[in-house]
């Protein structure tokens, strides 16, 4: 065995060469503007959005006033979005996965925010702190039909599968090309504890990217001990709205940014030049009325494009959630619009035309009695903010819950409690309740569950109780669909001279889709270059790259 480790060990070794052959150039742009006398219109008010205003007054010197935020909704935060009250419900459409040491561009910004609920601390210190005093250790991270906890420590690997990682760890992205994962990897795969952990963390679909796959493996290497326990991830003191789009919008709004909601961006007006883009009018709808903003020397344009959350729905504990395939949300129509016959813009029909290959469905769960939420944490061994994920392997729906630390709002009474759960399979018909999940109302999914905990005695207690909201996300995992190299563009594309991309559809090469960290740094990206600042996001962590670390993972191939 010592013989394997070693030669187990070249390979890892192997495999951190390999990954370095896949980091692109940063183009600076060529524009010198004069910062004091700019103005910057950012199309889309999530956590992207949001950063490229932080990022444009503290490194860019752009004053807030000359900062506008143009958002189609009422309320800013994009996926990590949170609201409701304790009188009716709340609804968390979904929670980024964070990790403290290796999302540096974000917690490099937010250590420059001052929290909203602690005097005299950042935003990164109150998250740190939390994270230090509430430890997650998952006692029931993957279960099977009979309520079982499996033993996750060990990852049910086959020779075959061990290989298959191996392979994929030293191939090139060119090399993955157009495949996707179980294109790649044998069906045993699938059916290994691993994947279950893996898939339901950072919802994977069998028929998502295996080029994306890879840059997860290559990414969160150092994450692949702990995946049972999921002790490196991050959780925030409330939800990610409260905990970091709040204090965000608050310290924009007290440097004078303008925050434009309600307003739809509909179009981009382009000077007629052949070598050279730029962005002259901005189009918006705003109260059933069309406007424009009209762009002068210097001004900017920085613009999300696609959307996780777009088209989301929500039903009711006696209505589904509907699904919504027309694309009335102005992410997917605008990027579409702007990218007719501009190639260097990317194709959004390559990740907004397989809404049965990126849909899946969330719910989240108001309860005025704990006792559910007590029979989980007495069943899981885990209190509530200290397990993480529980996924039920053999659920029609492959279906998780998330019980997080109470209170998980700010504005939530200590007899309140609120957990939240999702299906990556929302069209399979229920184990108990023979209905598709995307047809379920909320009183149905939550039967669903209390059956797979084997509590159904206590069912119409619990139901007595409750109040949940489904929630259908059409495109929730479309960044995960297959594409090639310029389906999703550089953060500034090719020949533009006032116009960035931002957000999980622009191309950062290396990092990783679907998280919070790749919404900062498309931002910092964005700011950096179109102003012409002589500085860079801060360098993607290379877990591969550390000795230890890649033992580490060698050792848990054999697990």
């Amino acid at each position: 065995m010592k013989t394997l480790h070693k030669k187990l060990l070249s390979i890892f070794l192997i495999i951190t060469v390999a990954a370095l052959t896949s980091c692109g150039d940063r183009k600076n742009a060529k524009n010198n503007i004069p910062r004091e006398n700019a103005r910057a219109y950012i199309v889309g008010g999530g956590v992207a959005g949001l950063a490229a205003a932080a990022f444009l007054i503290r490194d860019g010197k752009v004053p807030g006033k000359n900062i506008h935020i143009i958002e189609e909704l009422k309320l800013t935060g994009g996926a990590c979005d949170g609201i409701g009250d304790p009188d009716k419900y709340y609804v968390i459409r979904g929670g980024r996965m964070m990790n403290l040491p290796t999302y540096e561009t974000t917690w490099e910004m937010l250590k420059d925010i001052p929290s909203i609920y602690t005097p005299g601390k950042s935003v990164y210190q109150e998250v740190k702190e939390f994270n230090d005093k509430i430890k997650t250790d998952a006692r029931a991270r993957v279960i099977d039909k009979n309520r079982n906890k499996l033993d996750a420590t060990k990852m049910g690997f086959s020779w075959r599968d061990r290989w298959d990682m191996i392979r994929l760890g030293v191939m090139s992205e060119e090399a993955c090309g157009d495949k996707r994962i179980n294109e790649f990897f044998s069906p045993h795969f699938f059916n290994t504890t691993f994947w279950y952990m893996w898939s339901t963390t950072f919802a994977f679909q069998p028929w998502h990217s295996l080029l994306e796959f890879k840059r997860y493996n290559d990414r969160f290497i150092h994450e692949f001990p702990r995946i049972n326990t999921l002790e490196g991830v991050a959780r925030t003191p409330y939800n990610q709205y409260d905990s970091l789009v709040l204090p965000m919008q608050k310290w924009l709004e007290s440097h004078g940014v303008n925050f434009v909601m309600g307003t739809k961006v509909t179009n981009m007006s382009f000077k007629k030049d052949v070598k050279e883009t730029t962005v002259e009018k901005i189009h918006y709808t705003q109260n059933g009325k069309t406007g424009e903003f009209k762009l002068k020397e210097g001004d900017i344009v920085i613009a999300t494009i696609g959307s996780m959350t777009a088209d989301s729905s929500l039903g009711s504990m006696n209505t589904p959630a509907k699904l919504i395939t027309g694309q009335k949300d102005g992410a997917w129509s605008l990027w579409k619009k702007i990218a007719e016959g501009r190639p260097e813009f990317g194709n959004p029909s390559k990740f907004c035309d397989h809404i049965d290959e990126s849909k899946w469905f969330s719910y989240t769960v108001t309860l005025k009695d704990p006792l559910l939420i007590n029979k989980i944490a007495e069943w899981s061994g885990n209190e509530p903010g200290t397990g993480a994920l529980v996924t039920f392997k053999d659920s029609n729906w492959y279906h998780s819950i998330v019980v997080a630390y109470q209170p998980h709002f700010r504005n939530q009474p200590d007899n309140i409690k609120v957990f939240w759960g999702y299906g990556l399979f929302p069209d399979k018909i229920g184990n108990y309740v023979k209905k598709r999940m995307s047809d379920c109302t909320g009183e149905e999914i939550l039967t669903e569950l209390v059956y797979t905990l084997k509590l159904e005695k206590h069912l119409p207690e619990i139901l007595k109780s409750a109040t949940v909201i489904p929630c259908m996300m059409p495109y929730i995992t479309a960044q995960f669909e297959m594409r090639k190299p310029g389906d999703r563009p550089l953060v500034v594309p090719e020949g533009s001279t006032n116009l960035a991309f931002i957000g999980q559809f622009a191309e950062v090469p290396e990092d990783v889709v679907f998280t919070v960290e790749y919404s900062f740094r498309t931002a910092a990206t964005a700011v950096y270059q179109l102003l012409g600042i002589d500085k860079e996001p801060p360098a993607i962590y290379k877990g591969g790259h550390e000795i230890g670390v890649l033992w580490d993972a060698a050792w848990t191939l054999f697990r």
